[in-house]
């Protein structure tokens, strides 16, 4: 995920010869019907997800998470409830 303020260049020819630009949001993820599937790969330990996850904060500070975001320097961050 680019950070907020990140610009996409590129060179009008690139459009020219018949190319085509597209975007998608979490690469076309269909959460009904993915999500269970991936449940099912990560309990067989088949994915590994802790990988992704940047930080781990309680609830408490979800404004230090959000900042973390804005600023791009958190990719994925878990908001514990144990305070």
């Amino acid at each position: 995920v680019p950070h907020k303020e990140a610009v996409f260049k590129t060179h009008p020819m690139n459009f020219l010869n018949e190319r085509t630009l597209k975007g998608t949001f979490f690469g076309n993820y269909k959460p009904r019907t993915d999500l269970p599937e991936v449940v099912e790969m990560y309990m067989r330990k088949e994915l590994d997800v802790e990988k992704f996850i940047t930080h781990s904060v309680p609830f408490s500070q979800i404004n230090m998470a959000f900042d973390l975001m804005l600023k791009g320097e958190g990719l994925r961050c878990v908001m514990r409830m144990d305070e």
